[in-house]
C-alpha cells in the first residue's frame, strides 16, 4: 500500500518504516533539546543558562548520529560529566536519596529531562538489538544526559529552597 506523502511534510524521515528507529532517536533528541531550552528559560543563573544552551547543542550535534555519523567528541562527553559531578557537589547529599520527580518547576522539567534521556538510552539499545553498530560515546553520552538532568533537577530544588520528598518502594 502507497503511503500518501504531504507536500507539507514537517521533515522528511517521519515516513520511514516503523522498524527503522532512526527517525525515532532524530525526534526524541530534538525534543530534549527543545525541553532544555523550555529549562533555560525557567532557569535565572547565567551560568546554569549558558550551560543549557550548550547542552542543546550537544543534544542537537547527537541529532543526525544514527543516520550519518558520531561528531559529539570525547573532550564534549569529558564536560557533561564534569558537569554532573558539579551539580552532584552542589546537591550534597540529596544525590544519595531516592526522591520523588518534584520541587519547583524549573527542577521538575529537569526531572522530564531526565527520563526523555532514558529513553534515548532505552532507543538506542534497540538499535543496537537490530544489529546496528552505535559508538559507545554515543551511549555514554546518552546516559549522561539523564545522569545530568537528575542532578540539575536536586540542584534547581536546592537553590529554589524546595525540600526533596524521599521515595521509599514497597518493592525493594
Amino acid at each position: 500500500m502507497a503511503v500518501y506523502r504531504s507536500p507539507y511534510e514537517a521533515y522528511p524521515f517521519l515516513c520511514d518504516a516503523g522498524a527503522d528507529l532512526r527517525c525515532d532517536f532524530e525526534l526524541l533528541t530534538d525534543k530534549i533539546a527543545s525541553g532544555a531550552g523550555l529549562l533555560r528559560a525557567r532557569t535565572e543563573q547565567e551560568d546554569l543558562r549558558a550551560e543549557l544552551l550548550w547542552v542543546c547543542e550537544i543534544v542537537y550535534h547527537l541529532n543526525p548520529t544514527l543516520r550519518t555519523r558520531l561528531t559529539v567528541t570525547q573532550a564534549e562527553c569529558g564536560r557533561l560529566r564534569g558537569a554532573v559531578d558539579r551539580l552532584q557537589r552542589q546537591a550534597g547529599s540529596r544525590c544519595h536519596r531516592f526522591v520523588l520527580p518534584a520541587g519547583c518547576e524549573a527542577a521538575c522539567t529537569a526531572h522530564v529531562l531526565r527520563v526523555q534521556a532514558k529513553e534515548l538510552v532505552r532507543l538506542l539499545y534497540r538499535y543496537v538489538q537490530q544489529g546496528h553498530e552505535v559508538e559507545p560515546l554515543t551511549l555514554d553520552v546518552a546516559n549522561l544526559l539523564s545522569g545530568y538532568f537528575f542532578s540539575l533537577a536536586l540542584y534547581l530544588n536546592e537553590l529554589a529552597g524546595v525540600d526533596e520528598t524521599d521515595f521509599v518502594s514497597r518493592n525493594y
